[in-house]
């Protein structure tokens, strides 16, 4: 077995190992490269192409119920404003807002949830339809439309843009990223080592283990528990499908949530269609195909919205898997006191992967923890039974997927 120890310590220079060059992993290595680390990026398939690559990639904190995930919430979508001024190229990042349409068996829900957010100083309000068409820009809203309400400090970022800014931003800082397939972490007292299929062993003083739905499985390697929702099978709640609409092309300027399809703007006119009652009949094992049920439905939903429903939609489908903590809020923190390892994964890493890369790296780099973490440390399922944990019930329903 060869081992490789990455470039050697120089003065305080930390050397930090993350797997996972997903939103989350990318943004922590830019942070702590722009702090001076030492820093290896690994990813078996490449920057962006898991969990990130099929986001709806909606910024939002519109239903975190509990005080401290909407907390993080809130400065996650705040950090994407002061990101936006720090990156190059075109910006990724659209502060939007967003609406949401009801219907007559939704309005009372919608009416609930706009005075709660607004209870919490969430910027919520009521518009007219003909408000809400100069908002959204090139959409029909249905007669059956009874309610329909602004968010407007919400947006949505186009993934793949960036992941690509944030990880060009990295690499200009000195970090670097490569191809790697990690079979397996050893955590000792005094350091901290990955190692790669072909039995390459890579060594360093911090791993940060941001691979997604990959966790479990790779912190059980090292004798850490991440409990999470592992299941991928048809209707489980990591299952997730997205459209994305080739033609025709549309003047979207928003996120729509509509009563049966959720949409928001992408490139060229395009959009990506979401709609969350139709993952329950998604199996990975026998994707939907092209011209299927599950097309047809989305199609005919999309259709329904145009300003010319008559015109054919034509749509590409993607299953993407979430990665989704057992109790569906975000883990973040060392499993122990002597532990070398970071645990980062979360199933909202678009809006929070600015934040957590800040605070992430901060913690890392100084050992000092930060308040708006507290609350997600992966040891508070330390001694809990599994069938004691809450599990997310609602990571399909709206807000919470």
């Amino acid at each position: 077995m060869s081992s490789v120890l990455l470039p050697e310590r120089k003065g305080t220079t930390m050397k930090v190992i993350i797997i996972g060059a997903g939103v989350l992993g990318v943004s922590v290595a830019r942070q702590l490269a722009m702090a001076g680390e030492d820093v290896l990026l690994l990813d078996r398939w490449g920057a962006g192409t898991g969990t990130t690559a099929t986001t709806f990639a909606w910024i939002n904190s519109y239903r975190r119920l509990d005080p401290d995930y909407h907390r993080l919430g809130l400065a996650g979508m705040e950090e994407h404003a002061r990101l936006a001024e720090q990156l190059r190229g075109s910006s990724p990042y659209f502060p939007s807002g967003a609406l949401q349409w009801a219907d007559s068996s939704s309005e009372q829900w919608l009416a609930d949830n706009v005075e709660r957010l607004q209870s919490l100083g969430y910027p919520a309000h009521f518009v007219t339809p003909d408000g809400a068409t100069r908002i959204a820009g090139d959409l029909r809203i249905p007669a059956t439309i009874t309610s329909i309400a602004h968010f407007p400090s919400e947006g949505y970022v186009l993934p793949d843009l960036f992941v690509g800014n944030l990880l060009a931003d990295a690499e200009r800082h000195g970090a670097t990223c490569a191809p790697g397939h990690v079979v397996a972490i050893e955590d000792t007292p005094h350091t901290v080592s990955v190692t790669l299929a072909g039995d390459e062993v890579l060594t360093g003083d911090r791993v940060v283990l941001a691979a997604g739905r990959w966790t479990q499985p790779l912190a059980a390697q090292a004798g850490i528990d991440v409990p999470m929702v592992t299941d991928i099978g048809r209707g489980s709640q990591t299952v997730g499908l997205l459209g994305y609409a080739r033609s025709p092309e549309l003047d979207l300027r928003c996120v729509i949530h509509s009563p049966g399809l959720n949409l928001r703007p992408s490139a060229g006119g395009q959009a990506v269609l979401q709609a969350l009652d139709l993952n329950a009949h998604v199996d990975p094992a026998d994707p939907p195909s092209a011209d299927g049920v599950i097309a047809r439905t989305l199609a005919r939903r999309f259709s329904a919205l145009l300003p010319d429903p008559s015109r054919q939609a034509q749509i590409d489908l993607r299953i993407g898997f979430r990665s989704l903590p057992v109790d569906g809020h975000t883990i973040a923190g060392y499993p122990s006191g002597q532990s070398r390892v970071y645990c980062l994964v979360s199933h909202s890493g678009i809006t929070l992967a600015p934040i957590l890369g800040r605070l992430v790296a901060t913690e890392i780099a100084t050992d000092q923890e930060h308040d708006l973490l507290r609350a997600f440390r992966p040891t508070r399922f330390i001694g809990v039974q599994r069938s004691d944990i809450q599990v997310a019930q609602h990571a399909t329903s709206l807000g919470e997927q």
